[in-house]
Parts: C-alpha cells; structure tokens; sequence
C-alpha cells in the first residue's frame, strides 16, 4: 500500500534503530543498497536515499511517507503534509539547528552588522537567500559541498550551516550569531496519498509506532511492593504520567504500585522508595507508551 523512503546518511544509523524499535525492521542485501523492505502489510516499498532528496520526491506523489528534515523541506519548498515531529537527531534527541555563524574574533554579533555583499558558504542556499531577504542584506551566497566552516575567513566572511551541539563550529573559531531555523526530522507525506483513506489510516498507524518509541525512550516502568502504613509515603515521592497504578495484594500484603518514570531519576528514586518502606522493587525497560 506504502511506498516509503528513508534517509541515507547523517540521519540514516538512527531512523533505521528507531524503525527496528518500533517493530518495522528495515530488511536489505547490504549497507549499500538503495532497495530495502519491511515485512508489513502497509509498506510495500522502501527506498533509502539522501534527505535532500526526500521532501521534492514525497511532494511528487513518487513516494507516500518519508522521513525528512525540516530543513530540506523548508530548503526545496516542498509541498509535502508533516505528520508529526520525530524528536531524533543524527547521535542525540536535540533538534538539529540552522546558523549563522562567524570567525570568534569578529566584531560581527547579528546579521544586522554584515555588509551589503557580504560572502556567504552554505550547504542550503534558498533558505539563506530567503533569510538574508528578510533582513533586508544583499549577499553572495556561494553553495557549499562540505567543510563549509573550513572557508572562513579566506574564502567567506560567514556561513549558514547545521549544527546539534555547535561544538564543530566552536572547534573551527566560529561564533554562532543567529538562528537561522530550527529543525527537526518529520514523517512526511505526500498530500494526495493524505487524501486517500486507506492510505491515510496506514500512515497513521505507522506513526503510532513510531511515536510509541519516541515517549518510551528515557522512561522506565518501576514495580514495587509496599505496606499499608507506607503505602501514601511512597506514592507521594513517585512521579507518574498520570498517576500510579495501586493494587491490592491478597490478604493483608499490603499494595503492589507501578508507574512510568524518567530513567534519569531512576538512581535516586528507588533508594528514596526503599527508605519510605517500599520492597520488592523492579525496575524494567520499556519498548513503546501509546496514549
């Protein structure tokens, strides 16, 4: 029904960990091949290609659903339907950000202070045209392939280029003076195949599990036992996505209390249940959370 495409590349190690997680493994001969499947009955074709591409082929109807940055799509105007934000960069969960950036030692602070003309390297020339439009500068946009912070100060003045942690840009002696735009990976679709039922019900399906991962990700379920004269010590220092689920054991066993947690808690959480009088604690991982 789907003909899917994914990203090569930066992105390409992760959405395939995020589409395994969610119970879609990617299936191919090698890392090398374009042509890959998925054993599922919504998805009858997936092709792996650069995420420059991806938004202008969904937008074509050659494609129903991809994953794509939003900066490719607001680079090539795609007319392409963003189902949902995908909260995943290329090694950590930040959103990937569009730059301007500048050498450290220059008196340059905003993009206000750059001169009519001023050179410019970037990898995304349409969105750094519209940007310098907006604030009224002509500039020299030049279309980098790479090492784009590599041409200042001898080839450019400044440069537009992504960036999750600006720790490349700070190793290069640049200073970051503007956001540019702030992206994210999208699941996109093609606005026809949108349009089309059947095919619209399968995409949404196809998000569910993907968004399943993405709040699973960072939370773990804790179980634990607890008394009836603990029982409200120990739920008042839980915290919970809704609130904890409570039961009652048989006889006079006290409760059995589960409930979602941050994992980045999990190291003070659970000496803090076991001082208020919890026993039996577990702690297990968790693979979807679907609301």
């Amino acid at each position: 029904m789907l003909r899917l495409v994914l990203p090569k590349g930066s992105l390409e190690k992760s959405t395939l960990e995020l589409f395994e997680a969610a119970d879609l493994r990617v299936e191919r001969s090698s890392v090398v091949d374009y042509k890959a499947s998925i054993n599922d009955p919504r998805i009858d074709e997936v092709r792996i290609l650069r995420p420059q591409e991806i938004p202008g082929y969904v937008a074509e109807g050659l494609f129903d659903l991809g994953i794509a940055g939003r900066d490719w799509v607001e680079e090539t105007s795609s007319d392409v339907v963003i189902l949902g934000e995908l909260k995943y960069s290329k090694a950590t969960s930040r959103p990937f950000t569009i730059v301007l950036a500048v050498p450290e030692a220059s008196p340059i602070n905003d993009v206000s202070d750059l001169p009519a003309g001023v050179r410019v390297s970037t990898e995304y020339p349409e969105l750094t045209r519209r940007f310098f439009e907006s604030h009224g500068i002509e500039a020299d946009i030049r279309l980098s392939y790479g090492a784009t912070e590599a041409k200042v100060p001898d080839i450019v003045d400044c440069i537009v280029d992504g960036t999750e942690t600006g720790r490349a840009l700070r190793a290069g002696g640049l200073k970051i003076v503007n956001e540019v735009l702030v992206s994210y990976t999208a699941l996109v679709a093609n606005p026809a195949a949108v349009a089309e039922p059947a095919k619209s019900h399968a995409m949404e399906q196809i998000k569910t599990l993907l968004d399943g991962v993405m709040e699973a990700r960072g939370k773990v379920l804790v179980k634990l036992n607890v008394s009836s004269d603990d029982r409200d010590a120990v739920i008042a220092i839980l915290p919970a996505m809704k609130a904890p689920t409570v039961s009652q054991l048989f006889g006079d066993g006290g409760y059995a209390i589960e409930t979602v947690v941050p994992k980045a808690t999990i190291n003070t959480l659970i000496p803090a249940l076991k001082d208020a009088g919890a026993t039996d604690i577990i702690e297990l991982a968790l693979a979807k959370i679907v609301h």
